[in-house]
């Protein structure tokens, strides 16, 4: 007690720091021991190993080389069994769930178990096939709002050199504001919100220095994530910003429930309509109030950054390629005066379903997913018997199986939406036998897998088939133009040696 008491401040710390990483080097060191040893990349860094290669570098095709000299398993085991059979033993690390709660709070993307099964069983009304029927509409309203502005731009020349990807940004927030919420941010209109805004500054960010080495460090030693870097403090700010717009839209609709407006919010065929009636006492699936909040958040950051991502890359592949952009041009000619139903533009446009399903094949807005397991388990491969200890990390390269060669042949790389068509006669037998929404990772699978797939579905269709029908797209600085990834929230494209992710077009009416 004498010694402790002689200590400050600052020696406590160093200490309390010291006795922690001795712990966890011990804790490393026994697990190391009494799991199966798997072959796997030698480190390349002492502090990093090679979590920064993967981070800094091309994910996929980084995977995909382990796996080669490898294996399959060298440091991942069973996909199928992962997503399908017992994803609720594989749980977030403890960097996840706090980096998770520091963006959106403690909602179904934070959930684990029980939890998160009621939580999704809560809010599935809202993504029904009758519900999204209903928000259709929605995309097309936004997609012509866009059609509005590009025409102004266009009137006066032949062409206009336009940000696709900044437009694509204003598409995602006003449709996931309006659709889900009620509520329209206004970005299509020219207004700027503060969410809009939060959510661009990540595209500012350096992509060196302390804001990229501390999330690397981080997952070893989670309290690394206080120091109050350019990107924490940006963080900080999107997470009030979010929930500050959150918190009105949920006093709005309690009180128009409370008045009896009607609105259908009620009936929970919409996002904000589902949380209301959770949060009613005597419903069996409740919601606690801090729940609902975090949803709004989890909903508004998904809607806004996958969708407007796939777009993007979708204008990207058929601009590289216009004899692809004339073909889905081709097929939806016949609504030139008109929009397609849902029901249409679910189940008659295959050409348009296959850029979809390529798009998201190639471009995979989430490039992986890791879970910790929360109990030892033993998995058989080879009839060989592989331990796994609690803790043990799981990694599923979603962007290297997506376009691995071993699974989709020898052009797993190329932009080739002719694979889907005639019954997916393009895909390869493994391609078929790969777990997910049409054999792709991208929306995850088994329990967790994304909740708002056919939301994002119906929206990419329907806002790509106005673009498509209206515009001819090609890059600003021709077919040979260079595209590569900045890592903002989500990675996202840019122009190769521009800084900033700007996706500058040359864009141009068409006339029927």
């Amino acid at each position: 007690m004498d010694i402790l008491s002689n200590l400050n401040s600052v020696d406590l710390f160093l200490l309390a720091t010291g006795a922690w990483l001795v712990y966890k080097v011990a804790q490393t060191v026994r697990m190391r021991t009494k799991m199966t040893k798997l072959h796997g990349p030698p480190a390349s860094s002492w502090l990093f190993g090679v979590s920064k290669d993967v981070f800094l570098g091309d994910s996929g095709a980084i995977y995909e080389k382990w796996a080669e000299e490898y294996g399959p398993v060298y440091q991942i085991q069973a996909i199928a069994h992962y997503y399908s059979k017992e994803t609720f033993v594989y749980v977030h690390s403890t960097f996840a769930k706090q980096a998770i709660s520091n963006t959106v709070g403690k909602g179904i993307l934070w959930a684990e178990g029980e939890s998160h099964r009621r939580q999704r069983k809560t809010l599935a009304p809202a993504f029904s096939n009758a519900a999204i029927r209903n928000l259709t509409p929605v995309f097309f309203d936004s997609a012509y709002k866009v059609k509005t502005a590009w025409d102004a731009a266009i009137s006066s020349s032949d062409e206009a050199i336009i940000d696709v990807q900044k437009w694509m940004n204003c598409v995602s927030l006003d449709s996931i504001g309006i659709a889900g919420f009620g509520h329209d941010f206004g970005e299509l209109d020219g207004h700027h919100s503060e969410v809009g805004q939060m959510f661009d500054s990540f595209g500012t960010l350096p992509q060196r220095g302390i804001s990229m080495i501390l999330p690397l460090l981080s997952q070893v030693s989670p309290f690394l994530m206080k120091i109050p870097t350019t990107r924490r403090r940006l963080v900080k700010k999107l997470h009030r910003s979010m929930e500050e717009i959150a918190e009105v839209l949920l006093m709005r609709s309690r009180k128009e429930k409370e008045a009896g407006a009607s609105g259908g919010n009620e009936s929970g065929r919409s996002i904000i309509g589902a949380l209301i009636k959770a949060e009613n006492a005597d419903s069996e699936l409740r919601l606690t109030a801090d729940e609902a909040l975090a949803q709004m958040k989890v909903f508004l950051l998904a809607g806004y950054e996958t969708t407007s991502i796939s777009l993007t890359w979708a204008l990207i592949e058929l601009s590289l390629h216009p004899e692809k952009q004339d073909r889905l041009r081709a097929e939806l000619a016949d609504f030139s005066a008109k929009d397609p139903s849902y029901e249409q533009i679910t189940n008659d446009f295959p050409y348009l379903d296959a850029v979809l399903r390529e798009t998201l094949r190639v471009h995979p807005p989430v490039q992986q997913t890791s879970r910790n397991r929360a109990g030892d388990y033993v998995l058989w491969r080879d009839h060989r018997r592989h331990l796994h200890r609690r803790g043990a990390s799981l990694l599923v390269p979603i962007r290297c199986v997506n376009r691995s060669e071993a699974i989709w042949g020898p052009d797993a790389k190329d932009f080739k939406p002719e694979r889907w068509l005639d019954g997916e006669a393009g895909l390869t037998a493994k391609a078929k036998e790969t777990t997910g929404y049409h054999h792709l990772l991208t929306f995850g699978d088994g329990p967790r897998t994304c909740l708002g797939r056919a939301f994002a579905v119906a929206e990419f269709k329907s806002v790509l088939s106005v673009l498509i029908r209206n515009y001819v797209f090609a890059m600003r600085d021709g077919p040979e133009t260079k595209v590569e990834k900045v890592n903002t929230l989500l990675a996202r494209p840019k122009v190769s040696g521009e800084t900033g992710n700007a996706m500058p077009m040359r864009v141009r009416r068409f006339e029927y």
